[in-house]
């Protein structure tokens, strides 16, 4: 597994983590992935799985780190400190790696919710700041809410389909300083399908290097996702088995030539 830095926090994250959107799971698949490199665990409160994560690493918290998000309808300020105070609660844990904004809601002051995360930090109950699902204009808003602490991660759906983010928001995200989380990065699982009748230029293509670098559909879609230098993702999971393909993922590098290939093939809409 190869690690990047969150933003310019020193701290260094595996390039593929553990998603548990729709996780049934259970406990042993999660200490697999960490086992495997796999330490960033991604969950959230309306997930329902901050419960399992909390299980999962009790004995090695101090060996994982964990990214947690709000609901949108708890931006108010006292809403913030109360969702962190169940989400920790939920977790077992006596602070919060990274806690995230799930998704924007324009109906609330971005500056209220931001001066109570930054409220999180300075009592220690949150180490770093992110947000989820924010286009640019709203990241860049909730950027210039910051006060005394950064804002290092973006999570948002980036796959070989869905590619809109590399036009603005990844370059913006770099010239910040934010990691963006790569969320659904198979998208349903029908990127790296098995399914051969699918005829589809991408699906030939991508089965074409996966052949190449002796490596599974699968992984070569999470390789292409995570060759640029400040995205990593984090996909689910239910299986032991997959978890630890999808860990494979990482710690090789698609060709140039590969990457224009696949680029060519899932064209940017």
């Amino acid at each position: 597994m190869e690690f990047k830095e969150l933003g310019k926090t020193g701290v260094m994250l595996p390039e593929v983590g553990l998603g548990t959107w729709l996780y049934e799971g259970g406990e042993e698949p999660l200490r697999i992935g960490i086992r495997s490199g796999a330490n960033h665990i991604d969950t959230a409160e309306m997930y329902g799985t901050e419960g399992i994560v909390g299980r999962a690493v009790q004995d090695i918290r101090d060996q994982v780190f964990i990214g947690t998000k709000m609901l949108s309808n708890h931006l108010r300020h006292d809403d913030v400190l109360r969702a962190a105070e169940d989400s920790l609660k939920r977790l077992n844990t006596r602070w919060i790696d990274l806690y995230q904004i799930h998704f924007p809601n324009p109906r609330i002051p971005i500056k209220e919710t931001m001066n109570a995360l930054e409220q999180l930090v300075d009592e220690k109950v949150v180490r770093y700041l992110g947000v989820s699902n924010f286009s640019l204009d709203e990241l860049d808003e909730a950027r210039g809410a910051m006060r005394n602490h950064p804002l290092v991660a973006n999570q948002v759906m980036y796959n070989l389909n869905k590619r809109d983010i590399e036009t603005e928001l990844i370059p913006y995200c770099e010239r910040y300083d934010i990691t963006v989380v790569a969320h659904t990065p198979l998208a349903d699982g029908s990127i790296a399908s098995n399914q051969t009748s699918d005829l589809s230029i991408g699906s030939q293509v991508l089965r074409q290097v996966a052949t190449e670098v002796d490596r599974t559909a699968a992984q070569v879609a999470l390789a292409w996702c995570i060759s640029h230098t400040n995205v990593i993702t984090i996909p689910k999971s239910n299986t032991e088995r997959r978890i630890v393909e999808n860990c494979f993922a990482s710690g090789w590098k698609l060709t140039e030539d590969q990457l224009r290939r696949l680029n060519d093939a899932f064209p940017r809409h």
